[in-house]
């Protein structure tokens, strides 16, 4: 009968053993999901196909990053590099599809205020995935002074780290200093009003 306790001892040890190490690897499994299911959530799950899978808002090139060197043929058949306006700032601001209501008014907004914009030494660059076609009607029909990029390839949306929602650029701008560094970033613009925050960065960058 004294063996009993030593006996009862033992098995609740066993079962203790056992329990920890169910426990021990169960905990992987839990912290393994939860990156996973952040990744999931609705503020990045538009941007998981193609060239932009897993391309979030924070992989935007950051304030003090070098501008990539893009070259590109404009709407009006010009060519242009970035590289090559080093010594002027640089508006390069990405919206969704030409003629479309928000981009109609971030556009003439910026033409209305281009005169200013333009005293500053600026040079203006909207960058769409629409084609050259599609640029120089948009162009033509709204009056705009500044040139459009195509990006159709997503190729400079891609350097500048900029999410895609069904194959169209979220809305970003990018202030580019006289260095070619990366000056000021617009995460979420809203295309009323933008072009006046554009004026207000533009005279705040350093001489």
């Amino acid at each position: 009968m004294s063996d009993h306790p030593v006996l009862a001892s033992l098995v609740a040890l066993l079962l203790l053993s056992a329990c920890n190490e169910t426990q021990t690897t169960a905990a992987p499994t839990r912290t393994a999901t939860s990156p996973t299911g952040s990744a999931g959530s609705p503020d990045t799950q538009p941007a998981q196909s193609g060239a932009t899978k897993n391309r979030v808002e924070g992989e935007l090139l950051a304030v003090g990053a070098d501008a990539p060197a893009i070259d590109a043929t404009a709407h009006d058949g010009e060519k242009v590099s970035l590289e090559k306006l080093k010594g002027k700032p640089v508006i390069v601001y990405f919206y969704p599809k030409d003629d479309t209501p928000g981009c109609t008014i971030e556009a003439q907004q910026i033409r209305d205020s281009y005169e200013d914009l333009s005293k500053t030494g600026a040079v203006v660059l909207g960058v769409s995935s629409d084609g050259n076609d599609s640029h120089s009607e948009f162009a033509k029909k709204y009056s705009l002074p500044f040139k459009l990029l195509p990006d159709e390839d997503h190729r400079i949306a891609n350097a500048f780290g900029v999410s895609l929602r069904g194959g169209m650029a979220a809305r970003v701008t990018f202030l580019i200093d006289k260095q070619g560094k990366i000056a000021k970033v617009f995460p979420q613009v809203n295309p009323d009003g933008h072009a006046k925050e554009l004026l207000e960065a533009l005279k705040a960058l350093p001489e």
